[in-house]
Parts: C-alpha cells; structure tokens; sequence
C-alpha cells in the first residue's frame, strides 16, 4: 500500500484553474529524480500508460484536443471538462511529449511508471484484531458507563476531545456527508449501514466512477484502511461495538486504488474529487499520497500533469463546497526544512534514490491549497512518535495513536485506534491516517451546526476551536538525550500541532 508523506503546503493563489506553468515553471533541476527520456527503441515497445491530459476547460479546446489524442494513439478514458482534464490511455511512448506541442494544452503526463494492469495509505504498521476475550473484557468495561456503545472503553481518542460528550448534545446531521476517498468501505459492517450513503459512492478505478452497486467495498478483507477510517468518522450508537466522532452524519466511499497493486493514481483521485463534488459531499477524508511520486517536482513534465490534474479537481470542489482533510505521514519529519531525502519514488517500478526541496516538490493532496493538513497525538496529547509535522504545514492535529510512549488507561491498555474492519470485525490501527479522519469527523459536527459555512470559513472554525497545547520544553521520547523532534513556533500556532488540537465538544456547543 502506499505511504503518504505531507510536504510544506503549495504557497499559491488560488484561481479558477491553477496556472502552474507561470507560478512553478523556475524550479531547479536538482529537484527531480526523472527517469531519463525514452528512446526510439523503447517508445517503439512501450507500455500502456495512463495519462492526464489538462487543457483550457472550454468545449472547442477539448474538442480539439481529442482528435489529437485519437491522432498520438490514446484513448480517451474521460473528459471533465468543468476543469479541462482528460484522462487517457496510451501505448506511444512520445504520447506525452506529443500533447503538449498540441495548441490549448498546459501540460500532460503519465501518472504511473509502470504499465497498467489487468484489472498508500499512512497507517503505521499492521492491524492489530480484536479477540472474542479482548471484546468480552472491553464490554463489561463499557456497561459501567450510561449509554456507551459496548467496545467505547477502549476508546480513549473519543474522549480527548470530547467526543463522547458532543454526541449527547449532537450526533450530528443526516444531510452532512463524509467521503472517505481510501481503499474501499465495508458497508455491510453493522456499525457502519445504519449511516451509509451508497448514492454518494462509487469506485473511480481507472479514473471514470463506476456506481455499480458494491463497486466502492474493498477489494480484499486486506483492502481495510477505508472501512477502519469510515468507523473513526461515523461509526454509528446503535449498541454495536464503537462509535465515531459524529456518529450522525452520512458517510460515503470512493475507491480509488488498483485492485492489482493497491496504489493511488491520479486519474483515480481526480475522479474522486469531482464524484464528491457532482454528489454533493460536504468534507472528504484522504488519508494517503497519491502514487508512485512521494513528491512531485514541478520541474518533471510527468509529475507537473500529477500535480496540476489533482489540483484542477480539488479545487474543484472547494467551489462546490467541499472540504478536504489529509494526513500529514508516518515519517516523523520537519515538513517545512530545506531538503528531505526520497528514497521510495517511483514506487510502482524501482525507486531512484534523490534529495528534494520541499518547497518545490509537492506531496499530494496534502499540500494543495485549502487542503487540511493533521497530525497526530496519542492518549496524552503529545505528537505520536511518528507523526510528521512542520510549522506551516500542519494546520490542526487529532488522535492517531502512539502505541509507544503514550499508553492509555483502558481495559486494553492499547494505544491505537480501536475502529471497524470488513466482514464485523474490529481491530486497533495508528497513523496520520487515524488524525485525519477524527478532524474530518469534528468538522463533520461543525458543518452540522452551520450548514451555510463554506469550506474556508469551515476550516477557520475549526482551528479556532482547537486547543494548543504549545511546543513541549523537551521532546526526547526514548530518554537518551537526542531531541526526536523540534517544534517551532508559540502556542498558538507551532510545528506540531498546528492551530492546536480538534474540539468535538466546541463544535457542538
């Protein structure tokens, strides 16, 4: 699966369609790890590729520019042209290079490095399931405690920001709906039905949304990051194991990953974005990178498309209303430093060792513009151990457990995420991925209780009603000494926590 890696956030304006060219286009060489060109050689044997095509969004432009993909051998995938992008299929091994001679293209790329296949995600380490002993304990536990769900003993992420309290005073709305853009829901899971909405879900494999009944349900029962987010959002109180952060609000699913190798494309990712959109989604939950660039540097024509593409869409939604979260990685770097060592891109093919600024090579979606980015805290409020940060970068930070240094006390003694997995199972997992979806879940309450927000006055709010704990004297986790991370900034904005930490219960009230 792939790991997402947060990056310092894209410093731009934000137009109708982001020129890229005229903001980006001086970026050094240096910042890029390209594979070198093709030859005549390998074009003549190449692959098929997907590729992203990003135009002028008038009809006459892409209309134009369809006759030229039929002319450079692609097959057109899908056209959104609300935002000027195409999505196509190619075995020219010049098809890129072709396109962007072509009047009314600003740029076009292949995402993937590797061919397509017959028909990443920021959890850090595997699933741990929950037992038939552990579930007994943790139920007796529960039924000490007045209208707990029967698992909530354990969930001490619901109670560091008040969740648990928000949900006697407002669940949250039946007409907010969370997307978890991810590897697929389980929505037969019973914690997960009552609160499902199949009409805003789909699978966006291959960069066009099937909305076939069941297409957005993982893959495999190992394809069970979306099903464990979706439970951390809007696991509903009906007395079945856990309960999320807004337990009232609709969730949705949008697959988006290859079923034959599980990574997240960017024509799957545009697609996702624009589905929500066109769906009405209010907020959407990413909790990945999109595939195989860690980084994409703008110098590198293929990974400038990646960027552009993805952008066009989310922004896309921004205008429709839509909110965007994101997790900020597992990797416990200073997002906002000077270089940053990428040893795992492309990771679809075999990866090319290269050093990037990250100021100008751009993790996605987590750096786009109005994007929010989270960290992680465990059951003491500190940043988990593993969690990335950055002054700049971070906007807000959630629970994602720190199964490490920070141990709760619950039956379990568990520091994880205890959430729901495919076929009714539960298990505990940690991550930015886990942050994430707790403030999408906050902000799930905060758009409950004023509809009419819209995304930047959602995301104002939302860090105004964070809690900062400020940077800490000492953050020597092991003991030996050597600080494992240095925060930068007050206690009103820092490198780890951001505008501080998400509030269930200030946004209810």
């Amino acid at each position: 699966m792939a790991h997402l890696r947060s990056r310092r956030r894209l410093a731009l304006a934000v137009p109708v369609v982001l020129s890229l060219t005229a903001s980006l286009g001086f970026l050094p060489a240096a910042a890029s790890a390209a594979p070198a060109t093709a030859t005549a050689e390998q074009a003549a044997d190449a692959p098929v590729l997907a590729y992203v095509v990003n135009t002028k969004a008038d009809h006459r432009t892409i209309a134009r520019v369809k006759q030229a993909i039929a002319a450079a051998d692609g097959e057109v995938v899908i056209a959104y042209e609300k935002i000027g992008v195409i999505v196509v299929r190619s075995a020219n091994g010049d098809f890129a290079k072709i396109l962007r001679t072509v009047p009314g293209v600003q740029s076009a790329g292949a995402t993937r490095t590797a061919p397509l296949a017959p028909a990443g995600t920021t959890d850090a380490g595997s699933a741990e399931y929950l037992t038939a002993a552990d579930a007994a304990k943790l139920k007796a536990a529960s039924a000490k405690t007045p209208d707990s769900e029967p698992l909530e003993a354990d969930q001490w992420d619901l109670r560091a920001i008040g969740a648990d309290k928000a949900a006697k005073i407002n669940p949250g709305s039946r007409n907010v709906t969370v997307a978890v853009i991810d590897t697929g829901v389980d929505d037969t899971h019973p914690d997960l039905a009552p609160n499902f909405s199949e009409s805003q879900s789909a699978n966006c494999f291959g960069g066009a949304p099937d909305t076939t009944p069941g297409a957005w349900r993982p893959y495999t029962a190992g394809d069970y990051h979306g099903t464990h987010v979706a439970g951390e959002i809007a696991a509903a109180r009906n007395g079945v194991g856990v309960a999320g952060v807004a337990p009232g609000v609709k969730v949705s699913a949008i697959n988006v990953t290859d079923p034959a190798n599980g990574l997240f494309y960017a024509e799957a990712v545009v697609c996702a974005f624009v589905f929500a959109a066109d769906h009405g989604v209010e907020i959407t939950n990413n909790s990945y990178y999109v595939d195989p660039w860690m980084y994409n540097c703008m110098d590198d024509p293929d990974q400038r498309a990646i960027v552009d593409a993805v952008n066009r869409a989310q922004l896309y939604a921004q205008r429709k209303g839509t909110l965007h979260f994101a997790s900020a990685g597992n990797s416990n770097h200073d997002l906002a430093s000077d270089a940053i060592d990428d040893t795992s891109s492309p990771n679809d093919t075999t990866a090319v060792p290269r050093t990037i600024d990250p100021s100008e090579c751009f993790d996605l979606p987590t750096q786009l513009p109005g994007v929010v980015t989270v960290s992680a805290t465990g059951s003491e409020n500190r940043k988990s151990y593993y969690s990335s940060y950055g002054k700049g970068v971070v906007d807000v930070a959630a629970p994602g457990g720190d199964s490490r240094y920070q141990l709760p006390d619950t039956p379990s003694k568990n520091g994880r995420i205890l959430s729901t997995m495919p076929n009714g199972e539960y298990a505990w997992l940690q991550g930015t991925s886990m942050a994430s979806p707790h403030a999408a879940g906050v902000a799930a309450l905060l758009k409950s209780k004023h509809p009419w927000l819209p995304p930047a006055a959602l995301q104002a709010l939302l860090k105004a009603q964070a809690n900062n704990p400020g940077c800490p004297a000492s953050y020597d986790q092991n003991g030996d000494g050597t600080q494992d991370a240095t925060c930068e900034g007050g206690r009103q904005v820092n490198g780890f926590y951001g505008h501080g930490i998400v509030d269930a219960l200030r946004a209810v009230k």
